[in-house]
């Protein structure tokens, strides 16, 4: 049976740790007394090189787990898993999480990343991995440095912690981080929902007063996000009505969303000057926004104004482009 991808969003930072291993079959003889001819005929097992000596049942089953934890996909991916539930059943999920706690400690959040990654592979329901998992990733982007791989790993602590509080409905802290990650990608709603549970469940009082804290400071964010869902859902005279009272508003008027949602509202009413306004506001904030730049290409072409339509379609294009020699660039760098 084919194997299952999964998605890995972090998979391409940690996957240089493979490169600490060397790989051998083991013999036919040992897989049968073993028991494991079914699962391992065939597939090398991973050696660290520092220990070529050191390969015992239990050595096999931490370097499997370390491999699996750097590479989701990695093509003996489920023979490992095997291996190991047949060796040492799901339990084996936790020592390795002592570890990556241990790591965590340290500093060394690939290590605690790789570990807790492999857990879950091995115990797909353990909660105290998904916690530790969304955890070690949100320290791995507070101490990171690019954009793309904050991102990426903000993405995958959220959905950690999503999946955290949905298998533990009960526990606090998973709501306590959950609404850090909202609030960290500007969904401001979901992160005040979130609070809203923290609040009813917690019982650590400095910890209630910081998030109470965050509350009083989001309903003005919340209000505006109010006026971007008025506008998705083509309440647009609402929609301004709520976002247009922000415009002078230093708080919140260098976000770009502000603009760009009243700029999609006074187009849809008609208001073409007023629209293109607001756009054009978007690039001053947000000189990219290929999304603004497409709408003023459409405003102008509306307008008979080729020259400035065309333009804009030509920036896109610069945007679009520079994006693609920049991914082409980490793709080379990362071979």
């Amino acid at each position: 049976m084919e194997m299952k991808r999964i998605q890995d969003r972090i998979g391409e930072y940690l996957i240089s740790h493979v490169d600490d291993f060397l790989f051998d079959e083991l013999s036919d003889n040992y897989l049968e007394k073993a028991g494991i001819a079914d699962i391992l005929s065939g597939v090398p097992v991973p050696i660290r090189k520092t220990a070529l000596s050191n390969l015992s049942t239990l050595v096999i089953a931490q370097n499997m787990a370390f491999i699996v934890g750097c590479d989701l996909n990695f093509k003996y991916r489920d023979n490992y898993v095997a291996y190991i539930l047949r060796t040492f059943t799901k339990d084996f999920a936790r020592p390795l999480i002592g570890d990556g706690v241990e790591a965590a400690a340290k500093n060394d959040f690939d290590h605690a990343c790789i570990c807790f990654r492999a857990a879950l592979l091995i115990d797909p329901d353990n909660v105290d991995a998904l916690y530790c998992y969304g955890r070690a990733c949100k320290d791995s982007y507070e101490n990171g440095e690019g954009e793309e791989y904050i991102g990426r790993y903000k993405a995958e602590s959220l959905e950690a912690f999503e999946k955290l509080t949905l298998k533990k409905p009960d526990f606090d802290m998973g709501f306590y981080f959950l609404g850090y990650g909202y609030l960290n990608l500007g969904l401001y709603m979901k992160a005040k929902l979130t609070w809203e549970t923290f609040m009813k469940l917690s019982e650590n009082q400095e910890q209630k007063d910081e998030v109470s804290g965050w509350l009083a400071k989001l309903e003005e964010p919340v209000r505006i996000e109010e006026g971007y869902n008025h506008v998705l859902a083509g309440r647009f005279d609402k929609g301004i009505s709520v976002l247009a009272g922000y415009e002078d508003d230093t708080r919140f008027n260098t976000w770009w969303p502000l603009w760009y949602y009243l700029g999609v509202a006074y187009q849809a009413t008609g208001e073409r000057d007023m629209a293109k306004e607001r756009f054009l506001q978007v690039l001053k904030l947000s000189p990219s926004n290929v999304e603004a730049m497409d709408e003023l290409a459409a405003l102008y072409e509306a307008e008979g104004n080729m020259e400035m339509a065309d333009k804009y379609r030509k920036k896109i294009q610069v945007v679009k482009q520079n994006a693609e020699l920049d991914r082409a660039e980490k793709a080379e760098g990362m071979s």
